[in-house]
């Protein structure tokens, strides 16, 4: 399988915000507590082990029990969900939401990305054990975000006037959506294994959050993964002091605004801002945020209603009811799990980064950052047809209209650079400015004028010139650009738009193996992957 790397910021599709951290620019050193290196692991489990209590992994093994009582399970991931137990056992981490048939393509890499980096860790630490962990965002309410999925530029997508946190969802309806996909997937043994995946899982299963947790088993159990889903009493039960401590000081407002302003300071865009409690009240068909007004918590948009006390004997009572928002969440996750590492993609990583002087505040080891795998994934056909066309890896990556410039300039017949006869003329009027200077200074304006002028109708002819070229070119520039719609659909990174069933089709069960064979989780480039 040939590989090839690309750096994030030469691909042009991640911000400076992230590049920047990945390049371990000290304006962001304050942000993280350890960079994610090979040899930085050694301190992190040190302090993670300190703090991680007995009764915690207890608690946290009985829910997972419990959630895979129903669930063919793998051996390994039995024995890793035992592992959980021992003092010596640590999670490396993903979360992601629970996109219809996983949603786009990096869903997969980042479970890959969370595989891999266990089994390194456990070539250099073998006196540990490192669990693999998919954290299934249950609670989240954002439904548009999730109900579809994108099949060769055809979005497929499941209706539901349903409200509430989306793990509870019926899979009610969703029979339709698998008449939809059996015509588009067509015949053969792939398809025929997709269909029996979709079905499987979205029709076998009450709701969403047991279905999805079924898919990601299947795509990925015998490689050891344990996937959590975190809407579970006892687990809230173990957040339940920070809970607290956020209703009452409202501690994450404080800190992570004051990070926000560094960020902005700096000139970086932050990616979340914090509300006075981020934490929304979750019941059937009901997930709302809870404000304080007028001396009492309130849940928004209902007659839910609770003085202080009131509030934290409900806690006490109902702690599954408590749902924690994009800030509070990473706290949670961090103090229920035994967690090295959390691993995602670039908007996670920049919010990730705004919430460590929280964690700081509330005593919860902050984890380190890893960046998720990004990957492009060549058929060997079209990188023949791209190596016949002479286009390069780093070229693909070009948005599409200097994408047709440099291949016009490439493949034409005619110079259409201009930038010597630029520079030949920006020298003579380097001459031209120095005789006005010397005999009238009243002419370096109208010297300057024309030099402008001039420059302009130079640039003008080469933009018409290339024009010309285009349209004269314009069969091999087509082939060019639809290669490039292939890779990159609907010019955007073919990981963020394109669903795993369309390599299914092409690749079927080796898909993942070559996958898992090739993402390097600590490589820090983007992979160009041919299979």
């Amino acid at each position: 399988m040939p590989t090839d790397y690309i750096p994030f910021r030469e691909t042009n599709y991640f911000s400076d915000f992230i590049c920047d951290y990945l390049d371990q620019k000290p304006k962001l050193k304050s942000l993280y507590n350890r960079f994610p290196l090979l040899e930085n692991f050694e301190a992190q489990i040190e302090e993670k082990q300190m703090s991680v209590r007995a009764q915690s992994r207890t608690i946290l093994v009985k829910a997972l029990k419990v959630q895979y009582s129903n669930l063919e399970t793998s051996e390994l991931t039995l024995n890793h969900i035992e592992s959980l137990k021992s003092e010596n056992t640590f999670t490396i981490t993903t979360g992601h939401q629970l996109n219809l048939f996983t949603g786009p393509l990096y869903f997969l890499y980042k479970i890959i990305s969370t595989i891999n980096l266990t089994k390194q860790l456990k070539e250099n630490y073998p006196k540990y054990n490192f669990v693999p962990i998919y954290w299934m965002a249950s609670e989240d309410h954002d439904f548009e975000e999730i109900n579809y999925f994108n099949f060769k530029g055809k979005k497929i997508q499941w209706n539901s006037k349903q409200t509430g946190a989306v793990g509870h969802f019926s899979t009610k309806g969703l029979d339709a959506v698998m008449e939809v996909i059996s015509a588009e997937f067509g015949p053969g043994k792939n398809a025929e294994q997709l269909i029996e995946w979709f079905k499987n899982a979205y029709l076998n299963h009450d709701n969403l959050a047991d279905a999805t947790r079924y898919l990601a088993n299947e795509l990925f159990g015998e490689h050891g993964l344990v996937i959590l889903d975190s809407d579970h009493k006892d687990l809230k039960r173990l957040f339940i002091p920070n809970i607290e401590r956020e209703l009452v000081e409202q501690t994450a407002f404080k800190h992570v605004s004051e990070t926000n302003k560094t960020l902005e300071d700096l000139g970086l865009k932050v990616q979340v801002n914090p509300r006075e409690i981020n934490f929304f009240y979750i019941d059937k068909d009901l997930r709302e945020r809870i404000v304080f007004e007028d001396d009492m918590f309130k849940v928004n948009n209902t007659n839910i209603s609770w003085s202080k006390s009131e509030l934290l004997k409900h806690l006490d009572e109902v702690p599954e009811r408590f749902s924690p928002n994009v800030i509070m969440r990473p706290l949670y996750q961090e103090v229920i799990l035994p967690n090295l590492c959390y691993i995602g993609g670039g908007g996670e990583m920049i919010y990730w980064l705004q919430l460590k002087s929280n964690f700081e505040a509330q005593q919860v080891t902050f984890p380190m950052l890893l960046l998720r795998n990004s990957t492009l994934v060549k058929t060997e056909k079209q990188a023949s047809k791209l190596d016949k066309l002479n286009i390069s890896d780093k070229d693909i990556f070009l948005k599409r209209s200097s994408f047709i410039n440099k291949k016009v300039r490439k493949i034409s017949n005619i110079d259409i650079d201009f930038s010597e006869q630029i520079k030949h003329l920006e020298e003579q009027f380097k001459d031209l400015h120095l005789l006005a200077e010397q005999t009238d200074k009243s002419f370096v304006g109208a010297v300057k004028a024309q030099e402008t002028k001039q420059l302009k109708g130079l640039k003008y002819l080469e933009e018409r010139l290339l024009k010309a070229q285009k349209k004269k070119l314009a069969d091999q520039i087509s082939r060019c650009t639809e290669l490039q719609e292939q890779l990159f659909p609907g010019q955007s990174l073919q990981e963020r738009n394109t669903n795993f069933s369309e390599l299914y089709l092409e690749h079927g069960e080796d898909l993942i193996p070559n996958l898992i064979k090739s993402l390097q989780p600590l490589k820090g480039e983007f992979l160009v992957l041919t299979i």
